[in-house]
């Protein structure tokens, strides 16, 4: 009966493997010979050794341009950046891939990508989205460039996706306005909302947060501006009415007219 390693030898050979892995690594990233760094670098690509590979294909790219290795290797490049995890990089190779290659058959896939990278770095909707815009004007390029693309219908899913999150990050700036009491500008952010966003999840909300902002405000105002902020409440309140089959809120949204009537009769009898 074969007995076991001891647990240090078996550690001892896992450390030399490594160690001679690295050796080899170093001695093809700084040598000479190209064709030797090319097939490491596949090698490396194709067990998804990225952070290696990435390092011979930037390597080989100086000494590849103008040659037919130069699509391949920056094709591969690009993907490398790509999944490591660096998509702003690997957006811009994607778009220089497209640029300098648009004959090649990756030339389409490499423009759709260049969009997909601004799209993984588009963060939650709460932070500064100026790579989800990025992103829904390059998908826009996209498909104006490519329109019988078999990629068009994913195209049009993720712009959906990131309109939802710029609608939710509006919203939630409108509601900002709420919380701390600014009724006047959290009205005008809702109703900016409801017109940028027609179809938006939010619309029936967003309708009755108008009326409610409208009506604190008017609680809140001079007495010579009492009438009119009522007025414009009990007004949102009817287009709230006439546009919502569903009327969520509607209870509370009587609650309100009914204190608007009334605070406004009562206006318009000191006045008289």
């Amino acid at each position: 009966m074969l007995k076991r390693a001891p647990l240090y030898f078996i550690v001892l050979f896992a450390f030399i493997a490594v160690f001679e892995g690295c050796g080899n690594y170093q001695k093809i990233l700084k040598g000479t010979n190209l064709d030797a760094k090319y097939n490491a670098a596949v090698m490396y690509y194709e067990k998804k050794d990225y952070q290696r590979a990435v390092a011979l294909f930037e390597e080989l790219i100086p000494y590849v341009r103008g040659t037919k290795k130069a699509e391949k290797v920056y094709y591969y490049y690009c993907y490398c950046n790509y999944y490591i995890n660096d998509y702003l990089t690997a957006a811009t190779d994607f778009d220089n891939f497209a640029t300098t290659f648009p004959n090649s058959e990756f030339a389409e896939e490499c423009s759709y990508m260049h969009a997909y990278c601004y799209y993984m770095d588009s963060p939650i909707y709460s932070l500064d989205q100026e790579n989800t815009i990025k992103a829904m004007n390059q998908f826009q390029l996209f498909i104006n460039k490519h329109p019988q693309s078999v990629r068009i219908e994913k195209c049009n899913g993720i712009l959906d996706e990131l309109r939802f999150k710029l609608e939710s990050k509006d919203f939630q700036n409108a509601m900002l306005y709420y919380d701390i009491r600014d009724y006047r500008a959290a009205s005008v952010a809702f109703k900016n909302v409801i017109t940028d966003y027609p179809a938006s999840k939010y619309k029936e909300e967003c309708m009755f947060l108008i009326l409610k902002s409208d009506y604190l405000l008017a609680t809140i105002s001079t007495d010579r501006r009492k009438h009119d902020r009522y007025t414009q409440a009990i007004l949102v309140y009817g287009e709230y009415k006439d546009n919502f089959v569903t009327i969520r809120y509607i209870k509370e949204a009587n609650e309100i007219l009914d204190n608007c009537r009334k605070a406004d009769a009562k206006i318009i009898k000191n006045n008289s």
